[in-house]
Order: structure tokens, then sequence, then C-alpha cells
């Protein structure tokens, strides 16, 4: 909650600005846009208000469409029917593998300050959604007092106006004693609203000014757009910009329905409609209802529509050619926002995977995965397959733990600070809760044994600048190393997802990255299991409890090679051997490997 209300101010920073940049395009451009037009930018800004909220990944609720795309996806020749109960977990059954052990560390608790802007935000989101179901009550008991417009010269007007205006969908017209202007409400069941006392007292020609007026709101759906400007106005109460543009909104709607208005008149009528206004505005006051439009307006809102009415000509076709350029010009500039906004993007949990070019199929192993979260990832290159369980986790980024053990060991290669020939450093006495840590050590030993000090060492002689730009380089996870030097990679910064495991183990498999051969084998060497297996795990431990674990590598049989990466995840029991163990009960059902014979 308080890295998504830390994200959601960033987004208002940029949105501000956009609030900026459409003010001054509508500035610059005043002349060449239509009043039409100035109205309808405003919804390329209701548009942008929405994208923070919009999910980036599609969310798969329905757990039937998943067994449908397992049922469709999978692929008999490579998994079977089924997947075979994995075996009982064995410790033992680890001899011989890699060990794999963690430093327990702290999980940063959520920003104070972080909590308190989020529940600030809360209750103000309370209060203006009240607010709103205050208004909604209190019109919802006008409603039931009014009576169905009487008045049989009213009447005859209004009907004429529907058809003037070309309406032939019925909108019924009440009177009410508790309106001090006429409205209209309503998105699927609209209905105008007159105050009796203007029925009463108008010039019959006043009356179908305001008719013609409100009947344009329901043209131009302006019923929707209330809505849309109430939404933004509960989601975004605490920024001055976004209230300042929805009143402009208003303004130029108005500005906008007043236009269509004279569209429909004759040009010794515009003043006649000016004046209507202006006697009108001066006894009236500003509609109640924030769902509802009407005529009434501030004094400020009312001299820019008098004055638009005094200079108002009907648009030529130049004009409109005009303002249909410039509009298209400021949507595209609006939409090149559209990337910087969403939330869920800002903070690159998972990682954007197009399955849609890839040959993947889905398979199930929940039972192999019970009591565990998680996710398991196999590519076969030979066959340019990725078999996948638990899509949705294989995307999710996590801290990589000593999986990031075989980057760090090949920057430091690549950097000079250790060769294959001489990669000893030296134990500096510090007693450390794990015996195979606590002596010299070299590549191979520190990660057999998974030496967390050793390869500290080697990243704070390289420094933090220089890691950062190694992370970026070789395309690794969300690329972010920030903070400590000595822990980016535990629970901190640095993260990436099952699938991109993946991805980085093909480029380090065939040395995409471009590295001296002999410090890529001096790396596969280090963490060779057999022959045919290399594999690195990782655990992720906080407040004493393992709580992830990761196996990854690859294997190669019959010719092809196997890509693997296995994810666990559990609040007190998820480590590297665990995960090493359900990655061969895997690939052992999945006919891939054969324990090695002692």
């Amino acid at each position: 909650m308080a890295e998504f209300m830390v994200r959601f101010l960033i987004c208002n920073i940029f949105i501000s600005m956009i609030i900026g940049i459409l003010l001054l395009a509508k500035h610059l451009l005043k002349n060449k846009l239509t009043n039409r037009m100035h109205y309808n930018l405003w919804f390329l800004l209701l548009g942008l208000l929405a994208v923070p909220f919009i999910p980036v990944r599609p969310i798969r609720f329905l757990l039937i469409s998943s067994w449908f795309k397992n049922l469709r996806n999978a692929s008999p020749s490579h998994i079977g029917t089924a997947v075979k109960e994995t075996a009982p977990f064995n410790q033992s059954n680890t001899t011989g593998w890699m060990n794999d052990f963690s430093i327990s560390v702290s999980r940063n608790t959520p920003s104070a300050i972080g909590l308190i802007l989020f529940t600030l935000w809360g209750i103000g989101i309370f209060i203006m959604a009240v607010l709103l179901l205050r208004s909604a009550l209190r019109f919802n008991i006008l409603k039931k007092s009014a009576l169905p417009l009487q008045n049989p010269a009213v009447r005859r007007l209004y009907h004429g106006c529907l058809e003037e205006m070309h309406i032939t969908k019925p909108i019924p017209v009440y009177s009410t004693a508790f309106l001090k202007s006429p409205i209209i409400t309503g998105l699927f069941k609209p209905c105008i609203f007159l105050p009796i006392h203007l029925i009463s007292d108008y010039h019959i020609n006043d009356i179908r000014y305001m008719l013609l007026h409100e009947l344009s709101h329901y043209k131009s759906k302006d019923a929707l757009a209330n809505y849309m400007m109430n939404a933004a106005v509960i989601l975004y109460w605490f920024n001055p910009f976004v209230w300042y543009s929805l009143k402009e909104m208003k303004n130029d709607r108005e500005v906008a329905c007043d236009t269509s208005v004279l569209k429909l008149l004759d040009k010794d009528d515009y003043k006649d409609y000016g004046n209507t206004l202006i006697n009108f505005s001066e006894k009236v006051s500003l509609t109640p209802f924030p769902f509802a439009a009407g005529i009434s307006g501030s004094m400020k809102q009312t001299k820019k529509r008098v004055i638009n009415i005094a200079d108002y000509h009907p648009a030529t076709f130049r004009k409109n050619l005009y303002s249909t350029l410039a509009y298209i010009l400021i949507a595209l500039l609006m939409l090149s926002f559209v990337p910087i906004l969403p939330i869920q993007a800002a903070d690159s949990s998972h990682y954007d995977f197009h399955e849609a070019d890839e040959n993947v199929a889905y398979i199930d192993l929940s039972d192999e995965f019970e009591g565990y979260n998680g996710s398991f990832v196999l590519y076969d290159t030979a066959e340019n397959l990725w078999q996948i369980y638990n899509e949705e986790d294989a995307a999710a980024r996590i801290s990589p733990a000593s999986t990031f053990k075989i980057y760090s060991a090949l920057f430091g290669l690549e950097s000079g600070i250790i060769t294959p020939g001489q990669s000893l450093f030296r134990w500096d006495g510090t007693n450390y809760e794990y015996d195979s840590w606590n002596a010299d050590q070299t590549l191979e030993s520190a990660m057999e044994n998974s030496v967390t000090w050793y390869f500290q060492a080697l990243d704070r002689q390289s420094g933090l600048a220089a890691i950062k730009d190694y992370v970026r380089e070789i395309g690794y996870g969300n690329q972010i190393a920030e903070g400590d030097v000595s822990s980016y990679w535990m629970n901190s910064s640095l993260k990436i997802s099952p699938i991109e495991q993946i991805e980085m183990l093909k480029k380090f498999y065939y040395n995409q990255f471009g590295f001296s051969p002999e410090n890529m084998k001096a790396v596969k060497d280090s963490i060779r299991l057999y022959s045919t297996d290399t594999g690195k795990t990782g655990t992720e431990e906080i407040n004493g409890h393992n709580t992830v674990g990761w196996f990854i590598g690859y294997i190669e049989k019959d010719s092809h090679t196997y890509f693997f990466a296995t994810k666990i995840q559990n609040e007190t029991k998820a480590s590297g051997p665990l995960a090493t163990e359900l990655t061969f009960s895997i690939l052992s059902d999945l006919g891939l490997w054969n324990p090695p014979k002692k």
C-alpha cells in the first residue's frame, strides 16, 4: 500500500505536468479549435486519469480458463497425459549437489509516510463518496416530490424542441419547487427538471432557449461526462490541478452547449439568447447536484459564455478541418504520456512475456507444488518449446537470492578482479554460521557452498556504479541495483522472474554476452552438478525463516538442452535444496533426468 501511494504520487506529478501542457496547447490553438473541440480535449485528460488504475497485465480470475488452456496446449509427446506424484522430499538426496546457505535479512517495513499518505487518501475518497451519496439522496427526495409538467403551452414547446433537435427518445419533463435552475440528469433514463417559478415568470422564448440548452446536453452525452468527472474528483481529490481542469471542462462544456444551441437559431436570435442567459444568471444559482447538467453557472463562466455568443460565427469548413487536425495532434501528444502513468508498470513487478510470439504449453503441477506458492519453467532449445506451470507467478519478479552469484562471478572475472587460475580470497576471521564459510575461498568452493561473503567482496571491489551498468548491459531482470552494494540482490532492489531466469541462462549457455570463453567456462565448471547437469540454488531468508527457494540450471539429453527454473515460496519453509529436489522430481517424471549411479 505504501509503495502504491508513492508511485501514485509520482504519477500525479506527471499528470499535473500533462495538464499544464494541455492548457498551453489549448491557449496556443485557441483560435484554431472550435468550441466543441475545446471541450472534447478534456476527455483525453479523463482517459489519462484512468490509466494509473488500469492493470498492465491481464488478471486471470477464472481457474476454468486456465484449465481449458492447459487442455488445449498440453503436449503428450513431452509430458505425457499426467505428471506422476512427486516422491517425498529427502534431504539426503541432495548429497553431491551444490550446497545453499543464506544470510537472514530483515524485510523492510513499509514506509510510515507512505502508509500515512495512503490512509489520508483513503479517508479523502470516503469523504468525497459520502458527499456524492448525500447529493444523490437529496436528489432522490426531489425526484419523488416532482410532478410531470402540466403547462400545455410549455409541453407543446418542449415537443417542438425535440423535433427541432431530431431527438426521438422520450425524455420526461418534471416541474419542481425545490430547484432554482433547470437541469437534465440520468444516463440511461434521462429526464429534465424545470423550476416552477421559471415556468410562470419567463417569456416563452426564454423557456425555449433553456429547453434547447438542456437537450443539447443530452445529445452531447454530458451525463456520462458527469460520471467520469465525479470519479476523477473522488480519486484525485487532493490534486488542485485536477480540480482546476474539471472546472475548466465544465466551463468549456457550457460554451460548447451554447454553440450547439446557436446553430439552431437565426442570427437575429443570438442577442435574445445572450440576454436570456444574463437575466437568468442573475436569479439562479449553481446546480446543487454534481451529476446533473444545467444552464446555470458562475458569473465568470457566464461572462465567458456571453462573449462567445456575441462573437459567434458559424464555423467554416476550413476551421473545422484545422480544428480536427489540431485535435488529432494534441491527442497523439497525450497518448505519448500513457506508458509513464500505469502504476503497475512503474514498479516493474512483472515481466512482459510475449506468449503469443512463443510456443508455450501450460502444465499442471499443482500436486507437486502442494504447500508452496511458486512456478516451474522449462525450455527446450531444440523444439523451441516453453512448458510453464503457473504462468502468472512465472512472470512475477522477486529477489534472485544466490542465483545471482552466477552473474556476480562472471562480472568479477570480466573485470579482472579474479581470474580462472587465481580466484582465492582470504577469510578475514569473521565467525560465520556455516563452517564451510570460515575458510579461504576460491570461485569453485565459494560457488559450491554459496559463500555470500566471497561474492560481497567481489561486489565491493567492483563498486555499485559498475554493477548498475553491468545488470543493464546483460539485461538482468528489472535491471535495478540500488542501495547497499552488499545486499542489492538479497530481498532488495534487484528482481527477476523465473521466465527471465531461463532467458538469462540461454544467454549464459551460448555466451551471448560476448565474454571471454575462459571466464564462461570457469563459471560453468563452478556450478556443474554432474557431467550433463548444471545449476544454482538460491534461498531467501527473512527474519530467520526460509521464505523463497530457487533452483535454476540446464541439462543436456539426447542432443537437446533443457533450461529450467523453479521458484517456491512459503512463510517458513522454502529453500534452494527443497526447490532442487522438487525440480529433479519433476524432470524425472518428464523423462528428462535419471539420478546418476553411485
